[in-house]
């Protein structure tokens, strides 16, 4: 599925002063000894609150923590303390009662309320239509006591609950302002060739569904793997020796990896960090033993993967490099980080641990809105566009046009390139 920003209604289209707004938001965050900590979803969401404020909207924010019986799924009472540190909002301990409906009929031009975690209600995330869905109480509900529904979670696209494909069905809806440019990000990513896709991460068969979607649509130019799926490419190719143990784990994904080495257009890591003794140690993929485990890219596939960078016009990149949790093992996902941001490429950068490098170098320039790329707030939703697949979540707003949205007339069309292969001596083998 091909999803176009002209395809959508956008905030600007709709007239919210004194309307009461319905913003699916996605503040879901991590939880440390049952503290949520702050992350760079609230940070963003926060500021498109704030902007309906200053046009005087009356917001209710809805979004979810967490799932049912897992240790993260909380109440929304801290993030509500964690969104105030940016934006003057009021928390409300209900979904759908009295206490929520009050407060909702009760708003003043301008100010903000978050409800409670939506996945505390039992229809949320029932496998449903979106037309089952907008029959929910959820839906049927809060749509009674709000005049539009905007959805700014890119990052719950992939997601067929209520809360996100219910909505549309009932009520005049629209994409939010970090969507809006998500999507805007997403759409320029493909425009300046060389396209470079750098691919890690611990997910495999959906990063070779993105790998296996952008190679036949000619979307990409080069995919240089790390992270697990880099191990998988390298066990693939025979450079390394894989033990039984992981044979069987990886099997459907060795095989798909071997016929994407076809295109001649991946590349996999020619040296890894290990770990020998509590300390980073690097070796060849050759001389990597079937029972030790690759934590990182090395040194030598970081020059070699900073060459072809340096020469993009555009870098997609989702999944860090190797463990970065471990200080040790996050150096090549920063060489990496640092390769693009020393680049003319427009880059594009994965939502996950690839952002939380990103605070840990202090690289806010990068994290920053700029001409010259995007920091997604996004994961799995990310992933499913890359692989060119629908989204529930934008197919049910993609078809929601109330009124066509003014625009320039002026079109720009990407000046055509010879297809990029990449000259990596003998990397492929």
């Amino acid at each position: 599925m091909v999803y176009k920003l002209e395809d959508f209604t956008l905030v600007d289209d709709f007239l919210v002063e004194g309307k009461t707004v319905l913003l699916r938001i996605d503040v879901n965050s991590t939880v440390i000894n049952g503290e949520v900590k702050l992350n760079e979803r609230i940070v963003r969401h926060a500021e498109t609150i704030r902007e309906l404020q200053e046009m005087g909207a009356r917001v209710v924010a809805i979004a979810h923590q967490g799932r049912a019986g897992k240790p993260d799924f909380l109440t929304l009472a801290q993030h509500a303390r964690l969104l105030r540190r940016f934006v003057d909002i009021g928390y409300v301990p209900d979904i759908t009662g009295e206490r929520a409906r009050n407060a909702m009929d009760t708003l003043s031009d301008g100010e903000a309320i978050l409800l409670e975690n939506v996945r505390m209600d039992p229809e949320e995330a029932l496998k449903r239509t979106p037309e089952r869905h907008s029959k929910s109480n959820l839906v049927r509900t809060l749509a009674a006591h709000a005049d539009y529904f905007i959805n700014d979670a890119f990052s719950v696209a992939h997601r067929a609950h209520a809360s996100i494909v219910g909505f549309p069905k009932v009520m005049d809806s629209c994409v939010g302002r970090q969507m809006e440019k998500e999507l805007a990000a997403l759409e320029r990513a493909h425009e300046e060739r060389p396209i470079v896709y750098v691919l890690g991460g611990s997910k495999p068969e959906d990063v070779l569904d993105v790998m296996a979607f952008v190679l036949r649509a000619g979307k990409a130019d080069a995919i240089l793997t790390t992270g697990v799926i880099g191990n998988i490419f390298m066990y693939a190719a025979g450079a390394a020796e894989m033990d039984e143990e992981h044979k069987k784990k990886y099997l459907s994904s060795l095989k798909r990896a071997k016929k994407l080495m076809l295109s001649g257009r991946i590349l996999y890591p020619v040296d890894v960090a290990v770990e020998v003794e509590g300390n980073r140690e690097e070796l060849s993929v050759h001389a990597l033993a079937p029972a030790q485990r690759a934590l990182d890219i090395g040194e030598e596939t970081c020059r070699i993967y900073r060459e072809i960078i340096m020469n993009a016009g555009t870098v997609i990149m989702k999944g860090p490099a190797g463990v970065c949790e471990n200080e040790q093992f996050a150096e090549g996902t920063k060489a990496l980080l640092k390769a693009i941001s020393a680049s003319d490429a427009f880059h594009l950068i994965g939502g996950g641990h690839t952002s939380s490098v990103l605070d840990m170098l202090d690289m806010e320039r990068m994290k920053s809105e700029s001409e010259k790329g995007y920091v997604s707030l996004a994961g799995g939703a990310l992933l499913m566009y890359l692989a060119g697949k629908s989204l529930p979540g934008l197919d049910v707003l993609r078809v929601h046009r109330p009124h066509a949205r003014l625009t320039s007339g002026v079109e720009t069309e990407a000046a055509e390139k010879e297809p990029f292969t990449p000259q990596i001596g003998n990397t492929m083998g």
